[in-house]
């Protein structure tokens, strides 16, 4: 029996994503709701999902996580934790969840989010997501502790820098050797990004980080550049630049002659991953002439897998020292209520 107070079940929280043509506009009206994104954009980017047949990979690639979870657990001499799923956008719902952990008796669930950074999109709406879907159950609802940022942590950044060097062996061997590596993730107003951690900036900062660490582990002297992609926001609003399709431009430019790219702000392929990068990107690259490869991102990699059940150790045991490969500074146990705020 696990002491009191201790985590008896982990909930994978996601972003969710369609299963059918029929869930698309719906799910992007979640999605977008009090966004003021306009509606051609959202047409737009129905023509995303509609491509793949209405269904995002993200719901799938997150039940292929949680299976690869729940088997390194069985293996384990501890007793397996039981893993629910719930998604802020899309069946399953997180309210309907955590009614399930309720009616299951959870009493003290780990959250692990399918984000490695801090930010309000990336963090704090799903901590506001988790609270309202508790309040929704009420009194029976379980307690949920989110895990850490995990953007330096040796099971995100070492399967990542394997990923990035897979991908260069994809290139042709004549220009391998002098390719760049542009490391992308998803754009933010410049506003949300200064709000972002406790201090501000951290979105930004973490990111950083984690393209520094997974570049000084790729080996080599590749010209390595953390850009943006997937901007969804109004025109009048600035945005994290340069975009990913800008940049490669200013690679060509500059006289190389192959990139790759690595989605270092997604565990798992999103539309934006699948369309923005393996289309958008690669046309742009090969209209410059630049050989391209994408990098994979972590999915199940084991050793990601096995850092997800560490995070969870470390909310029962504070006492755990926190692996992490970078700046101490950009890493905290907990966020405080009020940081990452949103950005009208």
């Amino acid at each position: 029996m696990n002491p009191a107070g201790a985590v008896d079940a982990i909930v994978v929280a996601s972003f969710g994503g369609p299963e059918g043509p029929e869930d698309v506009m719906p799910f992007l009206e979640n999605v977008t709701r009090g966004r003021n994104v306009p509606p051609e954009r959202l047409l737009d980017v129905a023509e995303h999902y509609y491509a793949l047949g209405g269904v995002s990979p993200i719901n799938g690639q997150n039940r292929d996580l949680i299976a690869a979870l729940e088997r390194l657990m069985s293996e384990a001499p501890e007793p397996a934790l039981p893993v629910f799923f719930g998604n802020r956008n899309w069946a399953p719902f997180l309210a309907d969840t955590v009614k399930d952990m309720a009616e299951a008796g959870v009493r003290h669930a780990a959250a692990y989010v399918t984000s490695a950074y801090a930010g309000f999109s990336s963090c704090r709406q799903y901590r506001d997501d988790i609270d309202r879907a508790r309040a929704s159950v009420g009194e029976a609802a379980p307690r949920i502790t989110k895990v850490r940022h995990f953007f330096d942590h040796p099971g995100f950044v070492e399967p990542l820098a394997g990923l990035c060097r897979d991908a260069l062996l994809r290139l042709p061997e004549g220009v391998r050797q002098e390719a760049h590596v542009v490391f992308t993730a998803h754009s933010v107003p410049v506003a949300a990004a200064e709000l972002a951690g406790p201090q501000g900036g951290a979105y930004v900062a973490q990111l950083a980080e984690t393209a520094r660490l997974v570049a000084q582990r790729v080996g080599g002297e590749h010209p390595y550049r953390l850009v943006w992609q997937s901007r969804s926001g109004p025109p009048t609003q600035r945005w994290l630049v340069p975009d990913v399709n800008d940049y490669l431009g200013e690679v060509a430019d500059s006289g190389a002659t192959a990139v790759v790219v690595a989605p270092i702000g997604f565990v798992s392929d999103h539309v934006e991953v699948v369309h923005d990068l393996d289309q958008s990107a690669r046309e742009t690259a090969e209209r410059f002439g630049l050989a391209f490869a994408r990098a994979e991102t972590v999915g199940t990699a084991p050793q990601f897998v096995a850092m997800i059940r560490e995070l969870v150790r470390e909310i029962d045991d504070p006492t755990l020292d926190q692996s992490g490969l970078g700046d101490p500074a950009l890493r905290w146990s907990q966020c405080p209520r009020v940081c990452c705020g949103a950005v009208a």
